[in-house]
């Protein structure tokens, strides 16, 4: 396979001049972060160009008061994340730092990395996926056009949100250049309540009484592995500690066993995150309804699945053998979406990454991908339905 030629650009005009002469030329281009998720998405084909985003790699504006911050794309999120918190604040985006399946390993991934493929962890239960978190966004389209979306505040409201268009388009839209985004104050302490049960309804059961409680979690996941799974409630500031002794109090009325709380819960966490990621074996993303979490996990189950997810979002990370992704996809609810995040290079065959993707939802992507990349530059091939 021929090997796609680099381009590491310094500036935005000379990105956008990199993407409209690789049009003009009728070359494909992909676009490459840090490289920690190259086996996402449709691996359909080599590009001609691959273009690497972190010669962008710096932070424009620290808005403290404000709590606002724009990002270039190529910037490290561990960077980033190390400058707010000398200010006391955050980007509360907490997806796993390393690599997967043969992926680089290096700084971690890049802020355009996580908002272009949506990746998140634990924190998305308060906070919300990277694309709530984007108040405005600069792009360069397949033209050379360099365009601003949103703005600078969180309270702009002007005009259609291109920038939520972008998040989450595994870059076959345009090219992020920066990212204008909200922050939140740094919580510096957090201690988790957590509870056991070797039934999942038990489990989901337990899951759902906490998701109604008001008590403020900064994250509500799930972990289920061998036939037995645990409920875990991070809880921060200074009623931290109150509001984990009633959520664990909660975990004991509805059955769950060993109910403990830990403090600190740093170490706790890691493996959570940890879960979405593998060597050698594939991640499924699966999005059902919190209700459906019995459901999931029996699934999960019988393929010799682990999972962690999120408990109140419906969104679970699966761990299984490459070969069993068929099957995985054959034994889940009704109205579930399944999708392969990362596998080992040709381990999946027969199965598209995305699943069957059909109807209004697919023509509208379709037609957005013919508006913003007419000639079909950016990421082809990479997304949904082959976009």
């Amino acid at each position: 396979m021929a090997t796609a030629s680099p381009l590491a650009p310094h500036s935005f005009e000379d990105a956008a001049a990199a993407l409209a002469a690789a049009t003009a030329e009728g070359r494909t281009v992909r676009i490459v972060g840090a490289g920690t998720k190259r086996g996402w998405g449709r691996q359909d084909g080599a590009p001609d160009i691959e273009l690497h985003t972190t010669g962008l790699d710096e932070i424009v504006e620290h808005n403290a008061g404000d709590l606002t911050a724009t990002i270039q794309t190529g910037a490290s999120l561990a960077f980033a994340q190390r400058t707010f918190a000398a200010a006391g604040q955050m980007l509360a985006l907490d997806p796993p730092l390393g690599a997967t399946n043969g992926d680089a390993a290096g700084p971690g991934p890049t802020i355009g990395g996580v908002i272009a493929t949506g990746d998140c962890g634990p924190l998305r239960h308060r906070y919300g996926a990277p694309r709530d978190l984007v108040v405005g966004m600069t792009i360069a389209l397949s033209d050379g056009t360099i365009a601003q979306a949103g703005g600078k505040v969180i309270k702009n409201v002007a005009g259609y949100d291109l920038a939520k268009l972008f998040s989450g388009a595994f870059g076959t839209l345009g090219l992020i250049l920066s990212v204008n985004v909200r922050l939140h104050p740094l919580q510096e302490t957090s201690v988790t309540a957590l509870g056991a049960a070797s039934d999942p309804q038990r489990l989901s059961a337990a899951a759902v009484a906490l998701t109604a409680a008001p008590l403020e979690f900064e994250a509500l996941d799930v972990a289920w592995r061998g036939g037995r799974g645990g409920l875990l409630a991070r809880c921060a500031g200074r009623e931290g500690g109150r509001r984990a002794r009633r959520a664990a109090r909660l975990m004991q009325e509805h059955g769950l066993s060993g109910v403990d709380i830990t403090d600190p819960d740093g170490q706790l966490w890691e493996r959570q995150r940890a879960g979405q990621r593998s060597f050698g074996r594939a991640i499924v993303r699966v999005a059902a309804a919190p209700s459906a979490l019995p459901a999931v996990v029996a699934a999960g189950d019988a393929c010799d699945a682990t999972l962690v997810g999120r408990a109140a979002l419906g969104q679970s990370f699966l761990e299984l053998e490459p070969g069993a992704v068929g099957e995985l996809r054959g034994r889940l609810p009704a109205g579930a979406a399944a999708v392969v995040l990362d596998s080992p290079p040709g381990a999946i065959t027969g199965e598209d990454p995305w699943g069957l993707v059909e109807g209004p939802a697919l023509e509208l992507m379709r037609r957005l991908k013919a508006r913003f990349d007419p000639a079909g530059t950016c990421n082809p091939g990479l997304f949904v339905g082959g976009i």
